[in-house]
């Protein structure tokens, strides 16, 4: 499937939000109503979207987008609505690492996943779900740019960026968003990437590269991002925005190969008063043997946003189920870091005074003063990560152990968060895109997708919960759920708060791509270094053996 832009300009397949709601009776429709204001109940809200596009369904034209939605009348409202999610990058990086060195082998199967994952289908969805809600602000993460190169010599272009096929489709939907941005500064923070590297990561993909390179093949790679947007007709109260980098990093290669995480913050002058919001995604990956690395980031994000004096909100994926670190025996099919040399195991039933947040984000935060918006994240049904990669659906073998535990839509760990602290209180909180085969999905029709599918709906039909699907695929968004949450800022400081303490800034150590290819030059040379003494002391012991099978000159005694 091709993914150049002149494949995409203006292909939509789901409607907007709006047009689907505006078709529905008011009955459907319910409010919620508080002093001053009444805003549509998040989960009826998308429950009805849900039922006006069924799953997979393509949906009738879109009205002419609109740069700016009319702001509901606010006046006195003390509250303001949050929301996160996790874009997915549109492949699973733990299947291409496992084919190194096999660079250009990994290269092509994130690739070939990225085209079945559809990310212009993902984002026009994720697009209706922030306009059936409305925040103020969303947090994204895995916000990836894909970009290529045809030859050493050519600069690289940009073949899908995620963030701008969710904005674009946010003012299809109705409700347009922008990135947080105030004077020259954006509230989006790149983060972890593989350039595209010649030879290294090369992929061949004719239906894409031959419209824009007029080839087949080209080297590829890809930038993940870190970003808080907010409503486009709240742009203008963006007070200040930066970016932070977090000290610690997990290793893939130690010193050349580190994985960089960061967050993304905003000041943003809204409800009467100012809140920081912060967009965070930590690290993934950890060492059985080690400390966990996204701990040691939330306790330098704890202490990065130690002198913020406005409400505070930090949203994002923690990659921190609060049982982590499992103990030994415990189940674990999400590959969560368990109990090690460096880490005791996390007592049972977890409580703020009781947990041990020695390695594990999630209590780091809660312990040092932050609020956990919900809902519940103990509860197995409120669960946020657990879709198969492909995105059709969850992931088999983790449905098994997510039906076990009490989630019918086979999410096994709790990773994504809205955490506030200062003058910021949540009032509701709600999961969004936890539903599966029904809510927002697509129709994916890739073989590996239909299977996926099949496999996953008959499990839920054996245990009662749904009628199974064959013939076709049906894909989630994101292999993640996302968060709603209101929160009251009544009690922040008066107006526009221009000059609270900022977070301290942390230099980035990001390889680049002249890093890449000096790593992969010093790998090839250490190789070639490595195969050479081999050959010498190879032929040194023939050449030994050779000597020692000689029969003795005449002349000479033998050796006793």
């Amino acid at each position: 499937m091709a993914y150049g832009p002149t494949m995409r300009a203006g292909h939509w397949r789901a409607a907007g939000a709006a047009r689907a709601l505006a078709r529905l009776p008011l009955t459907c429709l319910p409010l919620t109503c508080r002093p001053l204001t009444c805003r549509p109940l998040t989960s009826l809200a998308l429950a009805c979207l849900a039922l006006a596009v069924p799953a997979g369904a393509a949906a009738p034209p879109l009205a002419a987008p609109t740069t700016r939605a009319p702001a509901p009348d606010r006046a006195g409202d003390p509250t303001i609505t949050v929301m996160t999610r996790n874009l997915y990058l549109g492949a699973d990086v733990g299947v291409a690492l496992d084919l190194l060195p096999d660079m250009p082998a990994a290269a092509q199967t994130m690739w070939e996943q990225v085209a079945r994952t559809d990310a212009a289908e993902r984002m026009a969805l994720l697009a209706q779900e922030a306009a059936a809600v409305r925040p103020e602000a969303i947090a994204l993460q895995e916000a990836t740019t894909w970009s290529c190169r045809p030859a050493p010599w050519r600069s690289p272009v940009t073949v899908l960026d995620f963030t701008q096929l969710f904005l674009a489709a946010t003012e299809a939907a109705g409700v347009g968003y922008v990135v947080a941005g105030s004077a020259d500064a954006a509230a989006l923070n790149p983060g972890y990437e593989i350039p595209p590297i010649p030879w290294l990561t090369t992929v061949t993909d004719p239906a894409t590269f031959q419209p824009l390179f007029g080839r087949d093949s080209a080297a590829c790679g890809f930038t993940i991002a870190d970003a808080v947007l907010v409503r486009a007709d709240l742009r203008d109260q963006v007070l200040r925005v930066g970016t932070g980098e977090y000290d610690d990093r997990y290793a893939v290669v130690p010193v050349a190969f580190q994985i960089d995480r960061g967050y993304a913050w905003a000041d943003l002058a809204v409800a009467g008063t100012t809140v920081r919001l912060v967009a965070t995604h930590l690290e993934s990956l950890w060492a059985p043997e080690g400390e966990v690395t996204a701990a040691a980031q939330a306790r330098q994000l704890v202490a990065d946003l130690a002198t913020t004096t406005l409400p505070l909100v930090v949203m994002g994926d923690l990659n921190s189920d609060p049982r982590d670190p499992r103990p030994p025996g415990s189940p674990n099919p999400g590959g969560q870091p368990e109990a090690g040399a460096a880490c005791p195991p996390q007592v049972p039933a977890p409580t703020p005074a009781t947990a041990d947040p020695t390695c594990s984000a999630y209590w780091t935060l809660v312990q040092a003063g932050y609020q956990d918006a919900g809902p519940d994240s103990l509860a197995a049904a409120n669960r946020t990560w657990g879709a198969a990669a492909d995105l059709a659906g969850p992931d088999p073998d983790r449905l098994r152990v997510a039906l076990e535990q009490g989630n019918p839509a086979g999410f096994t760990d709790r990773l994504d968060y809205v955490l506030t602290r200062n003058a910021a209180h949540p009032t509701r909180a709600e999961l969004v895109g936890n539903q599966w085969p029904q809510g927002l999905t697509w129709s994916c029709d890739a073989p590996q997708q239909v299977a996926t599918t099949q496999r996953s709906s008959q499990l839920l039909a054996d245990a009662g919960l749904a009628d199974p699907v064959t013939g076709r695929g049906v894909c989630l968004p994101s292999d993640h759920a996302g968060l709603a949450v209101v929160i009251d800022v009544s009690a922040g400081p008066t107006g526009a708060v221009a000059d609270s303490p900022v977070p301290p800034e942390h230099d980035a150590a990001r390889l680049g791509l002249l890093g890449w290819l000096v790593m992969s030059l010093g790998a090839t040379l250490a190789v070639l270094v490595l195969v050479v003494s081999l050959v010498v002391v190879l032929l040194r012991r023939a050449r030994r053996r050779r000597r020692s099978a000689r029969p003795p000159a005449p002349d000479q005694p033998s050796s006793p």
